[in-house]
């Protein structure tokens, strides 16, 4: 059942199994339990990590416990749900689309198509500035306007704007942290997510642009400009589904609810961890040491009395620490 409604492995689904059975197991215990190659069982186990279906203990990182079923499992089953209805309301834009040519509506009514990297950024950087309400952009790599994540001027004159970034591009540098909280600083909401499935920006809910990636040459890169339609109203769909849950940006202790008592680097640590990021990569981007994240880390657990960072998380979700961002700036 896990493997068929989750999109686990047969062996990854009896992994887990395992693994939630016993109190903790290194990868050459769970192996025998399973009957499984120890190589085998340490690849799972990775990915099972990665998924956030098992944490490495807190007290001997060789040995593996099992995250909550209950609270990972339904989270999973959500996001099920939600590609599911997206794929419904994907299913609905093509039939307008369907339905608006057989009616004589021509298809470039719907969509325009952009051609060449240069003529994107052009478009982009227009509608930005037109924009009048709200502006929303998940960010992939690469950007549309390299080391400049939104105008200024258009979030002074009271746009929202709203960023989601994919977890890759902080683990490679780029935003970094110090251009995040630049944006933050200016008005921007920012929120972290594992994978998007797309490049897209959309402004006033009324046009979007959707880069085409694929193509090596910048000259053959394309995108594409979408109208008012069943189809801008999935892509719209898309993004606030996505949105909804991912992990907040938080640059200061003073940006959190309900905080323990910790300061700006702490709460930036705690922020980046939740994210998923690596605890080196956290260091590279705090221009910190890996032995001070860790030291912090373990400082937040025993503040709050939790013993491994998948419960550190659960604790900062039940007690809504990053739920701190305003739900609009602009007017409508």
């Amino acid at each position: 059942m896990l493997s068929d409604v989750l999109g686990l492995t047969p062996e990854e689904a009896d992994t887990y199994r395992t693994l939630v059975s016993v109190a903790s197991a290194t990868p050459a215990e769970l192996a025998e339990l399973v009957g499984g190659n120890p190589l085998l069982v340490v690849r799972i186990l990775g990915r099972l990590e990665g998924q956030g279906l098992a944490a490495r203990s807190v007290g001997d990182t060789t040995r593996f416990v099992a995250s909550p079923p209950a609270a990972v499992l339904r989270a999973l089953l959500v996001q099920r749900q939600n590609e599911l209805n997206l794929a419904e309301l994907e299913v609905d834009s093509l039939d307008e689309i369907y339905r608006a040519a057989t009616l004589g509506r021509g298809v470039a009514e719907v969509v325009d198509v952009i051609h060449g990297a240069e003529a994107i950024r052009e478009r982009v950087g227009h509608i930005q500035l037109g924009a009048r309400k709200e502006i929303m952009n998940f960010v992939k790599a690469p950007f549309f306007s390299p080391g400049n994540m939104t105008d200024g001027a258009v979030i002074e004159r009271g746009v929202r704007y709203r960023v989601l970034l994919e977890r890759a591009m902080l683990d490679g540098g780029t935003p970094s942290f110090d251009e995040i909280a630049q944006a933050r600083a200016a008005g921007e909401e920012v929120r972290v997510t594992g994978t998007l499935p797309l490049k897209l920006f959309i402004v006033d809910r009324e046009l979007a642009i959707v880069p085409l990636l694929g193509s090596a040459s910048a000259a053959k890169a394309g995108a594409l400009l979408v109208h008012e339609s069943s189809l801008l109203d999935a892509l719209i769909a898309l993004f606030e589904s996505e949105w909804e849950r991912a992990t907040q940006f938080v640059t200061s202790a003073g940006a959190l609810q309900n905080p323990p008592a910790i300061d700006d680097l702490d709460a930036q640590i705690l922020s980046l961890s939740l994210t998923g990021l690596t605890d080196q990569a956290i260091a590279t981007q705090l221009r910190t040491s890996l032995r001070t994240v860790q030291r912090r880390l373990r400082h937040l657990m025993d503040t709050v009395k939790v013993r491994n960072r998948m419960q550190l998380g659960f604790h900062a979700a039940r007690l809504g620490w990053l739920e701190t961002e305003q739900t609009g700036r602009g007017p409508g």
